[in-house]
């Protein structure tokens, strides 16, 4: 039922012209479900005539189109009617109905870009394409503030910039209305309760305790930690990168640690003394063959085994910081700003300890993150008690066995077991690892 304000409106419109009055009535009801037309914004009015109404909406769509306008108009809402008939939304329903839903969705999606009134994702925070109510209220809110700040004249459109200031703003600063929360608080709770409660009994009872503990952020530790990966890092900064394991005689690709092979298959003569490297980043040595076993650097106790760089090569390369070149990894100006920024680099290996490898399913994922959460609580993470957690059909115990095991390769990778158990450093990045994982964006899977 429409808001009494929209009621009227359209009571006016059908005592003139009926028909148009019919089409503005389902238009309006699609765009403000039934709530004052003071509630409008104009994304949802972007929304609704660039993709809704092309693709949910049946009918003469320009018709449709022209009928809430002139409602809109009406109600003294000349900015949104004149969307209604502007040439860009006549160019994009034309798209729709000559090349296609794809083609429509991709003009539709250049022009909301273009209107600026999209809050973009900023550092804290990368917008889902499945919100929840809480998200859903802060995308509005944000996008109403640019909306705001666009016709004030205190945004220009295309600044992306300014653009992410504002919505960092918006998101971060207390609101009388959320009793004095923000709104990024609102989408972090949200999205980790989620996470809590979506993956059944066993899984809820292990992670309900986790809810509380990532609900601030994971500080780094203090120290210098991920040692062999700076030092691959530090390497491939260096004339000739870190050169890579020569193919077999009969083999067409070059192996490195891009391989998801098991240790056997991609390392080098383990312990053969012409495939040592220095004692430390800044020592003389001849090349370096990943894998290998290398002396640490000094002050770094123990050394590292051709399986850690391996591990810490596929981690670097999948976090963007090192490339391929030829026979070598050389490392990239992702990976020097990850060299030079502790936290930064911290926060990416992390990251990488729950992000998916090469023909991973999430199976895999999810047995790493209920791992992640037995080690943080010092218990067992076995096959049987993450099985347990996640259930699985037995067919499927060798996907659980393979995840274990790479992420015990790169925890050992990373320097963060000691003793087949987690250290302190290594419970803070398994904390950390399930925090942003937890806060990740929602998605749509994609069936191709």
């Amino acid at each position: 039922m429409p808001a009494p304000d929209v009621a009227a409106l359209l009571a006016d419109l059908e005592r003139s012209d009926p028909d148009c009055a019919e089409d503005a009535r389902g238009a309006i009801e699609w765009l403000s479900g039934g709530e004052p037309l003071e509630t409008i914004t104009e994304l949802a009015v972007c929304e609704f005539l660039w993709y809704t109404l092309p693709t949910k909406v049946s009918g003469d769509r320009p018709a449709t189109a022209r009928a809430l306008g002139r409602l809109l108009r009406l109600g003294g809402l000349e900015r949104y009617a004149a969307l209604c008939s502007s040439p860009v939304t006549a160019q994009i329903l034309r798209t729709y109905a000559r090349a296609g839903e794809d083609a429509g969705i991709a003009a539709y999606q250049a022009a909301l870009d273009a209107r600026g009134v999209l809050p973009p994702d900023v550092p804290e925070l990368r917008w889902s394409s499945i919100m929840g109510p809480e998200e859903l209220g802060a995308h509005g809110a944000c996008s109403a503030a640019l909306e705001l700040a666009i016709v004030s004249g205190e945004l220009a459109p295309g600044s992306t910039r300014d653009r992410k200031a504002l919505t960092r703003r918006w998101l971060t600063t207390p609101r009388a209305e959320l009793g004095g929360d923000n709104w990024l608080h609102r989408v972090q709770g949200e999205r980790l309760n989620r996470w809590v409660l979506g993956r059944g009994a066993a899984w809820r009872e292990l992670a309900q305790p986790f809810e509380v503990r990532l609900h601030a952020p994971i500080p780094a530790p203090a120290g210098e930690h991920l040692a062999a990966l700076r030092w691959l890092l530090r390497r491939g900064g260096e004339p000739g990168g870190v050169p890579l394991v020569p193919d077999p005689p009969d083999s067409e690709d070059v192996k490195g640690p891009a391989d998801t092979k098991g240790p056997t298959d991609s390392a080098g003569p383990a312990d053969s003394a012409d495939t040592k490297g220095p004692e430390g980043p800044e020592g003389p040595g001849g090349p370096v063959v990943v894998p290998a076993v290398l002396a640490a650097p000094s002050g770094t106790p123990g050394r590292w085994g051709g399986d850690e760089l391996a591990a810490a090569g596929e981690a670097a390369q999948r976090m963007g910081a090192l490339d391929r070149d030829g026979r070598a990894l050389v490392t990239t100006a992702a990976g020097r700003r990850l060299l030079g920024d502790a936290e930064l680099l911290w926060e990416a290996a992390t990251t990488a300890l729950l992000s998916p490898v090469s023909h991973e399913h999430d199976l895999g994922v999810s047995a790493r993150e209920v791992a992640l959460m037995l080690l943080a609580d010092g218990l067992p993470a076995d096959r049987e008690s993450v099985a347990s957690v996640i259930g699985c059909e037995e067919e499927r115990r060798s996907e659980i066995d393979a995840s274990l095991a790479g992420l015990t390769r790169l925890l050992d990778a990373f320097g963060l077991r000691a003793g087949g158990e987690l250290t302190s450093a290594g419970r803070a990045a398994a904390l950390a690892a399930l925090r942003g994982h937890a806060l990740r964006p929602r998605r749509y899977v994609s069936m191709g």
